[in-house]
């Protein structure tokens, strides 16, 4: 791949921080399409997620990944692992800050990982600025600001074109000077069937709320070309225990019932095409701690 742009500028961003203060949809957002899932639970991103946003002078890959936190289990540590392989080899960091809320004990303690980083270049972005006052939002900067010596502090909603388009260009700018990276028409990195399995795992995040958002997991087991045109998708829900079986089917199967339904609209929208989803629940007796099932389901 050639550019004849001179200053063309390419490279590797990474969002880090605590849960829920937007990092996936800010991916999403720059990106201009979903490439990873969002919802309000700890711990939704699992996986690094390579998302490629394309502009004329250069190429941002934003590198979503799973978020710092204290390990309880082998997947919460095997997810440290891979943030923090992730993180060293990234250009810029950036750490994320929601302007609603006080800056606490995790947000310190994530700012503190990010000495282990030093190649990278340090951005603080103060998300959600759309749910804060004025007056929120300039205290935060300013708080943010005293954590250390950044390379640049930025406010931003998800909902601000031109707030993401400020922040893109200063992105950007603090890119090393490269060839482009990517093909044009590539987004991301992600296969099909691992975007379809995300899409009904965000789907079940959504329906269970607090019951037990880090005991699910999701695979694909087949998919067939129906003669019709439809395409036909085979998937598993994977929980812990056989409690859990229950809280996913929900009364009379209602609960899988709804999560197939908003699934099914999420992947026809990918897609762009009709789609009949199945979905099962197993019961893998605590893979979260167990080594052999983490390789098994992929982490």
């Amino acid at each position: 791949m050639t550019t004849e742009h001179p200053d063309f500028r390419a490279g590797f961003v990474s969002f880090v921080g605590r849960p829920n203060v937007g990092k996936s949809s800010l991916t999403n957002a720059i990106i201009g399409e979903k490439v990873a899932i969002t919802s309000n639970r700890p711990q939704t991103t699992r996986r690094v997620i390579r998302g490629i946003a394309h502009r004329e002078d250069g190429q941002i890959i934003i590198v979503d990944t799973p978020g710092i936190h204290r390990p309880r289990t082998l997947l919460g540590e095997r997810l440290n692992d891979l943030v923090y392989s992730t993180l060293g080899d990234v250009d810029i960091i950036g750490f994320c800050v929601p302007a609603n809320e006080a800056i606490g004990p995790g947000d310190r303690y994530i700012n503190e990982q990010l000495d282990d980083f030093p190649k990278a270049k340090k951005v603080a972005i103060v998300t959600k600025i759309d749910t804060a006052g004025r007056d929120q939002v300039i205290d935060q900067l300013a708080l943010v600001d005293q954590l250390r010596e950044w390379d640049a502090v930025i406010p931003v909603s998800v909902s601000n074109e031109g707030q993401l388009e400020e922040m893109s260009s200063l992105l950007l700018s603090l890119l090393p000077e490269s060839p482009p990276l990517y093909e044009v028409e590539q987004t991301t990195e992600e296969s099909e069937e691992d975007r379809l399995a995300e899409l009904i795992r965000e789907a079940a995040l959504e329906e269970v709320r607090e019951e037990l958002p880090h005991s699910i997991a999701v695979t694909i087991e087949d998919q067939e070309e129906r003669e019709d045109g439809l395409l036909e998708i085979y998937a598993n829900l994977i929980v812990e225990r056989d409690s859990q079986k229950g809280i996913i089917i929900g009364k009379g199967g209602s609960r899988l019932r709804t999560i197939g339904e908003k699934a099914r609209k999420e992947i026809e929208q990918l897609l762009g095409r009709r789609v009949y989803l199945s979905l099962r629940v197993k019961v893998l007796k605590e893979w979260q701690r167990d080594a052999k099932k983490l390789n098994r389901l992929g982490f």
